[in-house]
């Protein structure tokens, strides 16, 4: 097996191929073989596992996958790393590798065609860039027992934080909803080539099975959510205002009343289970 994490061994073989970094695909090929191998085990990867795996690169992380799961399917949208894929993971039999865009996928479909039988899991090192939209589509897919992901750390820790503190948003409550996350071990710079000016951390998103949230209406909800964040540290009935015009700031300090909360809460101090009273008390109306 290729040691793609040795700096000596890749870097010929990149030259060889004449591939050259792309900036603009946030490219950033991990060069310490720790970090795959921790991902793999922390996820959880074993023989009943299907993992799928956003932007192999290089393939650290797809080599780990494959030498633990049961079946492994990587995305990647940048062919030029075809021939390099076909040296440094071709011997897998257990591996399929799409060349498409993520994005674009009908991802419980692909779930159901790759992973029958099997435990299905998503893993991948996120470039910055795309961390978001990646992830809000692996949640929102449902069709996942866990997504464990390398991202920067502040995203990881904007993910796991606490109703109230700095870090706490809209995207927090997205993934909270449907997921548990944990935050696993952070990766130096140094551990990537070419290397980031930011430090990586690993965070594992245990999805949950029962959403017994309590909500009439999920798009209300989560209209509700972004509304309560547009105008931070300011009155929750300003941001609902702004996002629901149909309430007009009147009904939207008498959604807040019903739901019984004191006319001037601020949304970025509200768990699941408040936003869920909120977005109720809009849907009655």
């Amino acid at each position: 097996m290729v040691n793609v994490c040795d700096i000596q061994v890749m870097k010929p073989l990149l030259q060889e191929h004449g591939f050259r970094f792309s900036k603009a695909k946030g490219q950033n090929f991990l060069i310490a073989s720790w970090v795959p191998e921790s991902i793999a085990r922390e996820a959880g990867v074993d023989d009943t596992a299907g993992v799928l795996e956003i932007g192999p690169g290089i393939g650290p992380l797809t080599q780990q996958l494959c030498l633990n799961a049961g079946k492994v399917c990587a995305v990647e949208l940048d062919t030029r790393l075809k021939p390099i894929l076909d040296i440094t993971v071709g011997e897998f039999s257990n591996l399929d590798i799409l060349w498409a865009d993520a994005l674009k996928l009908d991802l419980p479909a692909l779930v159901r065609q790759r992973f029958e039988g099997l435990r299905p899991m998503a893993c991948a090192n996120l470039p910055y860039y795309i961390t978001t939209p990646i992830l809000a589509a692996l949640l929102e897919a449902d069709c996942f027992d866990s997504v464990t992901v390398m991202v920067q750390k502040e995203v990881a820790q904007r993910i796991a934080a606490a109703p109230g503190s700095a870090e706490y948003g809209a995207f927090t409550v997205l993934c909270q909803y449907y997921a548990e996350p944990e935050l696993l071990f952070d990766v130096p710079a140094h551990c990537f080539l070419p290397q980031p000016k930011v430090t990586s951390a690993v965070i594992r998103l245990k999805v949950r099975k029962n959403r017994s949230w309590g909500e009439n209406d999920r798009e209300i909800f989560f209209r509700t959510v972004r509304a309560s964040f547009a105008m931070r540290r300011k009155k929750l009935s300003n941001g609902l205002a702004a996002g629901f015009p149909e309430l007009g700031k009147a009904g939207a300090e008498a959604v807040i009343l019903r739901a019984g909360f004191p006319e001037n809460v601020r949304g970025e101090t509200l768990g699941i289970p408040e936003f869920v009273q909120i977005a109720n008390a809009i849907a009655e109306r």
